[in-house]
């Protein structure tokens, strides 16, 4: 039986946990100043007027300001020079002045009014005449296209110039929270593993994670959740009707939660009962993958080629090439943060240059059709003098959370 896998129940587990948020800062305020000046600076070097944040993430990374999209303008307006301003709906300003944090003057509309005109006033009043917008690349086309149409004598660019070259690097404090939101959940993996049974059903499995992210301190539980078992984990992102849990079979557990706007994402994948030859091979190779991709991600590489090194593990062992299968048909990882999914990517086609700062997954997926799947997916940072694991992969299939260790 493969270690630390099944025997124990969700009750058991539930109770042994606790949490694990002691001591832990939000990003304080001197940190958003210091965000916003380096936006600023970015702006100056690269003669843009000013940048538009829509509300989410790009906003609260900058200002501090939770607020979630719909269908009203809110966002904030950062000119290369002065303070901040925002723009909400009038009734929504007593809500929006007390989740800022970089303090500024709001703008607001009546609902018969429009937003953009009153964006085209904020433009005028931080004296930008004219001159290159830049608009938040995750902008929805009604927003975007509301100000061109609006305000039509500047010229509008993709705003991700500045925000992901500022979010991409992160800062110490930025580390300190993923680091611990990531610990969280691997202590939620190996609760996971000790409750599973034959017979159990993925919902099962789903719901006590959800709970036990709360139990180690994770406010809103789950951020994700998928629990995949036997032929139904050769889908990385799953099926419609999993299917339960059987001697042999293959597991699969992809999950994260959040902590003060920070995302974790780890993936574990062994075996119910006793390894076949089969899966033990597969499940070396990907280890090797996973190991070839770290060993590559060094200060100054290309992000591609941390993709194509986990390629060529694969290749050598038969599997692939590029994105056929059995292989790897994603890319290798992606940037991590406050979304999961960040800039910039670990596939083969991304020139970025690997940077300190810099925090990635590491998750280069063997899929093999109508048999099984694997995918070890921990997550690293760049250091000045390399890549450093955020949690370190697991050991071996007899023992993935390395028990023995």
């Amino acid at each position: 039986m493969t270690l630390g896998v099944g025997g124990s129940t969700a009750e058991t587990e539930l109770e042994r946990l606790s949490d694990m948020t002691a001591g832990l800062a939000p990003i304080g305020p001197g940190e958003y100043s210091t965000r916003l000046k380096h936006a600023q600076q970015i702006m100056q070097d690269k003669d843009i007027a000013a940048l538009y944040v829509h509300a989410g993430t790009s906003m609260t990374y900058f200002t501090g300001t939770i607020w979630h999209p719909s269908e009203r303008m809110v966002g904030a307006l950062i000119p290369a020079e002065g303070e901040v301003s925002y723009i909400c709906p009038t009734f929504e300003v007593g809500t929006l002045t007390q989740y800022m944090v970089a303090g500024g003057p709001v703008h607001s509309w009546e609902e018969h009014e429009s937003p953009y005109d009153l964006f085209r006033e904020m433009l005028h009043n931080n004296k930008v005449i004219s001159g290159t917008i830049a608009l938040d690349e995750s902008s929805p086309f009604f927003i975007s296209n509301g100000i061109a149409l609006a305000a039509p004598d500047y010229d509008y660019i993709n705003g991700d110039c500045i925000t992901a070259a500022c979010r991409q690097i992160k800062s110490s404090s930025e580390i300190a929270i993923m680091q611990r939101v990531k610990d969280m959940t691997l202590t939620v993996q190996k609760a996971a593993a000790r409750i599973l049974r034959p017979g159990i059903a993925v919902a099962e499995v789903e719901a006590f994670i959800h709970a036990a992210h709360k139990k180690v301190g994770a406010p809103a539980g789950s951020y994700f959740v998928i629990v995949l078992f036997g032929e139904d984990t050769a889908y990385p992102h799953g099926v419609k009707s999993p299917k339960s849990l059987e001697d042999g079979d293959m597991v699969l557990i992809d999950t994260g939660c959040t902590y003060f706007g920070y995302i974790s994402d780890i993936t574990r994948s062994y075996v119910y009962g006793t390894p076949s030859a089969r899966q033990r091979r597969i499940w070396e190779i990907e280890k090797q993958a996973q190991a070839a991709a770290f060993t590559a991600a060094q200060v100054g590489s290309r992000c591609g080629d941390v993709d194509l090194a986990a390629r060529a593990c694969l290749e050598k062992h038969q599997l692939g090439p590029d994105y056929k299968l059995p292989g790897l048909p994603h890319r290798t990882g992606h940037g991590i943060g406050m979304d999961i999914h960040e800039w910039p990517y670990l596939n083969s086609g991304d020139n970025s240059t690997l940077a300190p700062g810099m925090c990635f997954s590491n998750e280069p997926m063997i899929c093999v059709p109508g048999e099984f799947g694997i995918r070890l997916e921990d997550h690293f940072y760049i250091t000045e003098n390399g890549p450093k694991w955020f949690t370190e992969p697991s050991p071996s299939i007899d023992d993935p959370f390395g028990y023995e260790e």
